[in-house]
């Protein structure tokens, strides 16, 4: 199937769009959000382990701080760029709308592929970027957190950086995401994960469907992939494939229509780096993977996997969004058409940016919450999130998307109203 070159910018910018029609606002709330208040590009020169200098290109873009400083993650992928950071930040900003957190959206990126860096290479180049980036950053002004090919080691690297640069400042809050061992939250790992499955569960009760009973496909076994499979098995549904990427083979899928374990999967990723071969199911490509008959579909890779030609073959009976813009503007078009609702990404992934606001207020308190306590506090705030949403989408007679975004860009209007923005 043809892969959609569309512009991640330009979808988010529609959504937004779309919401402020639906809502009548002012012209001025669309101009004031369709683009960040600021973008930053940073070279970043590392030296490699070959004693060569290579330089890198870094981003960090804050999109809107009108409820409170900036929040998002660093993104380390070869496909970072400037829109595709903008358009993040954006989503992010509804994302902490939806949610109730008190921030604004931010995301950050290096375009890199960190797989080809040494365990040096990759500090070096984390350090450069806060050196980079530092007097942007702060506790009350961004707050960056880990993404796609960044973690908590990562994140670890950064503070330090950004603390030596601080005059020794102590300030852990700066950065979420970061090991437990040094500031950082109880169940923070598996956060979005434990969220994604959250409002599937909600969802699929709201459509009258059995988790324990249904069959679930999940495109990704990465961070929010593999703890979305993880905590999906955990209801007692069954998942009988997951689609991946491998340097090796590029795309593929695994398929098992007896189920696939979670456990004995995350065994063989940590030993081969991938799941190519997994003898337990058998390969298919994305194109197979797509057009299977199961009951939900959990997109939890990149952006614009769901394509125009996707939405017209997928079965599902509900489609929930784990990545960022997993579904395209024209394929959701073509979704709404065919009945197959999608909880949104600015909703089913917001487990994230919640349990990173606990990792911030944990640290702006010096005081830590168990882990148990993290997950009853998440999965309490995204019922109510999703109860909220699916009221709204029932009274206007929307699509789940369009509440969310309703709820959100209300709030964030609110607020610049107050402060005098427009």
């Amino acid at each position: 199937m043809s892969k959609e070159s569309l512009n991640p910018l330009e979808s988010a910018q529609l959504q937004v769009k779309h919401a402020c029609d639906a809502l009548g606002l002012e012209p001025a709330v669309y101009e004031l959000l369709k683009e960040p208040q600021r973008i930053i590009e940073v070279s970043i020169p590392v030296k490699m382990d070959d004693g060569t200098v290579k330089v890198f290109k870094g981003y960090r873009s804050s999109h809107n701080t009108a409820i409170g400083p900036a929040k998002g993650g660093i993104r380390l992928h070869p496909g970072v760029n400037p829109d595709e950071v903008k358009a993040l930040s954006i989503w992010m900003t509804f994302k902490c709308g939806v949610m109730g957190v008190p921030y604004g959206g931010g995301k950050g990126g290096i375009t890199v592929d960190p797989l080809t860096l040494s365990q040096g290479e990759l500090e070096r180049l984390s350090r450069g970027y806060i050196q980079g980036l530092y007097k942007y950053l702060g506790e009350k002004i961004d707050v960056p957190a880990p993404d796609v090919g960044s973690n908590g080691q990562v994140m670890a690297w950064m503070v330090d950086e950004y603390i030596k640069l601080n005059n020794d400042n102590m300030a852990l809050g700066v950065l979420t995401g970061k090991p437990v061992a040094w500031g950082g939250s109880q169940g923070r790992n598996e956060a979005t994960g434990f969220g994604v499955a959250v409002i599937a569960r909600e969802a699929a009760r709201e459509l009258g469907m059995d988790m324990t009973k249904i069959t679930v496909a999940i495109q990704g076994f990465g961070n929010v992939g593999r703890y979305t499979v993880k905590n999906v098995q955990r209801q007692g549904a069954k998942i009988v494939a997951i689609a991946e990427w491998a340097p090796s083979v590029g795309t593929y899928a695994l398929y098992n229509e007896d189920g696939l374990d979670f456990y004995d999967m995350e065994a063989y990723f940590n030993e081969h780096r991938n799941l190519v071969d997994y003898p337990k199911a058998k390969m298919i490509s994305l194109d197979e993977f797509w057009t299977l008959d199961v009951d939900m579909l959990i997109p939890a890779a990149l952006e614009n996997a769901i394509t125009e030609d996707v939405a017209k073959v997928v079965k599902a009976k509900l489609i929930c969004e784990a990545a960022n813009g997993p579904v395209t503007p024209g394929a959701d078009i073509i979704l709404k058409e065919r009945g197959i609702p999608v909880t949104p990404d600015i909703l089913t992934n917001a487990g994230g940016v919640t349990v990173s606001y606990f990792e911030w207020v944990q640290n702006l308190q010096g005081y830590y919450w168990s882990e148990k306590e993290v997950e009853e506090k998440q999965e309490v705030e995204m019922v109510k999130a999703f109860n909220e949403i699916w009221k709204l989408k029932n009274e206007y007679n929307v699509t789940i998307r369009e509440a969310a975004y309703m709820i959100s860009v209300k709030k964030v209007a609110e607020v610049m109203k107050l402060r005098g923005w427009y």
